[in-house]
């Protein structure tokens, strides 16, 4: 029971001073460097803790922390930038509406959900983890990306879901060149059969990816000739999202 008192202590105090480094987490605990490194390695396995993107040797939260506790969202800016946008598109929609967030290149975890009322429609858990190579949240978010990450994701082989996953590097590139180009994805019986969605990107300053947006529905409900009209809907609350939580 140690270990795990010392783990969860760990996590918490790298919930705190996040980014944070193996030294400074020595310096809070009096404890040696190696067994804090173990510790972080342990939680990063299990999803709990990450890799900073932009420094390595600095550790952070997970996205499965949001799996597990979403309601913890509701105090930050990010939760509350969202809400508002997100049952607006859900009322002018009709469908059911995903905020997700991705943890590193692992996927992209639902984090909250607009429901609409059809009696047939999409449904993803809050906690649902999906890949991002399958996914139109993924793709919103691998299309903004360094293309060192996105090589890193392409190096391994890309599990199919269907006839409809990318599963070519090649075409996953040029997939991701378009959704920058138009700003939105689209999944169309990539991941799931019968399920479709539309997702946009929200940024932060320098344009990396915090979370997306999406709209999910039925395939029998997915009508091309408004893709453009739903897509132009998603981006726009994305940007609202963005700026909300920017601002």
């Amino acid at each position: 029971m140690k270990s795990v008192t010392r783990s969860l202590r760990v996590l918490e105090a790298v919930a705190q001073h996040q980014p944070v480094t193996v030294g400074e987490l020595t310096k809070i605990f009096g404890l040696p460097k190696s067994t804090l490194q173990r510790t972080l390695v342990t939680l990063a396995e299990a999803g709990w803790l990450r890799a900073n993107r932009r420094d390595t040797t600095r550790w952070e939260i997970g996205a499965r922390v949001l799996a597990v506790r979403p309601a913890a969202l509701q105090g930050s800016s990010l939760f509350a930038a969202a809400r508002e946008p997100m049952v607006r598109l859900r009322d002018a929609l009709n469908e059911t509406i995903h905020l997700s967030v991705p943890d590193a290149l692992h996927g992209i975890v639902v984090v909250d959900r607009v429901d609409c009322d059809h009696p047939v429609r999409t449904f993803h858990a809050i906690g649902d983890i999906s890949p991002l190579h399958a996914t139109a949240t993924g793709h919103a978010v691998l299309a903004h990306l360094p293309k060192s990450e996105v090589d890193e994701l392409t190096a391994g082989e890309l599990e199919g879901y269907g006839d409809e996953t990318i599963t070519d590097p090649v075409e996953l590139r040029a997939e991701l060149h378009r959704v920058r180009d138009r700003g939105y994805a689209v999944n169309h019986n990539q991941f799931r059969p019968g399920v479709c969605a539309i997702a946009a990107p929200v940024l932060d300053e320098d344009g990396t990816p915090l979370a997306t947006i999406a709209v999910s529905m039925p395939d029998s409900r997915f009508d091309p000739e408004r893709l453009a009209e739903l897509g132009r809907l998603v981006t726009h609350a994305a940007a609202e999202i963005t700026a909300r939580h920017l601002g």
